[in-house]
């Protein structure tokens, strides 16, 4: 990660946006490591991850091995309007991540605190499982598709921006949750032995 990014920042002159390790995002199983560069401008923005030792295969991890190497693992589609798409998406057959009812519970009792108001239906956010995360100036609302091919390599993100520039960070414990419970769903959330082979977890 780090020999890239830094060839990013001499060859492109690019520079460090934002940078986490895996104290920072983790779950009970896996974690990842991650720094996000970008352009003079600030209109490019490249997060680049690897994963980080935990006790079950990451899904960065998976995401090498099927992929034969690193690569693209997924583009974010920005909108206006989250709730129209994603409807007009689902109806057309997309499949998406899906957040527990607990996550919006805590979400509404984090809001109750928040200097910004979500303008849109919080329940009907949850009806249609997007994420939320904000800061003091603004919110963003997100979600993202299970694989968009025959491996779990390439997915889509869906993303409406008020007034907030980030990535998300908030809804990355989620989003790896929900992304792990996907890979048990494939066989593939598997445990990491001493000798560094992974074991299928059952």
């Amino acid at each position: 990660m780090v020999p890239i990014s830094d060839w990013y920042q001499k060859c492109l002159m690019f520079h460090r946006f934002w940078s986490i390790d895996d104290k920072q995002i983790h779950t009970r199983y896996s974690a990842l490591r991650s720094i996000v560069v970008t352009n003079y401008e600030e209109t490019i923005k490249m997060p680049i991850n690897e994963p980080a030792m935990g006790k079950k295969k990451s899904q960065i991890q998976e995401y090498v091995d099927y992929n034969g190497g690193p690569g693209v693992q997924h583009i974010a589609l920005n909108t206006s309007n989250i709730i129209r798409a994603i409807e007009n998406l689902r109806e057309r057959g997309v499949e998406f991540l899906s957040a527990p009812d607990t996550y919006y519970e805590t979400l509404r009792e984090k809001l109750k605190t928040a200097k910004i108001q979500v303008k849109e239906d919080l329940d009907h956010l949850q009806k249609l499982k997007i994420l939320v995360d904000f800061d003091d100036k603004g919110y963003l609302l997100q979600i993202f598709t299970k694989p968009v091919q025959d491996r779990p390599t390439l997915f889509l993100e869906v993303i409406q921006r008020n007034n907030h520039f980030g990535f998300g960070a908030g809804n990355f414990k989620s989003l790896f949750e929900a992304i792990e419970k996907d890979q048990e769903a494939r066989g593939n959330l598997t445990v990491i032995t001493p000798e560094g082979r992974a074991k299928a977890f059952r």
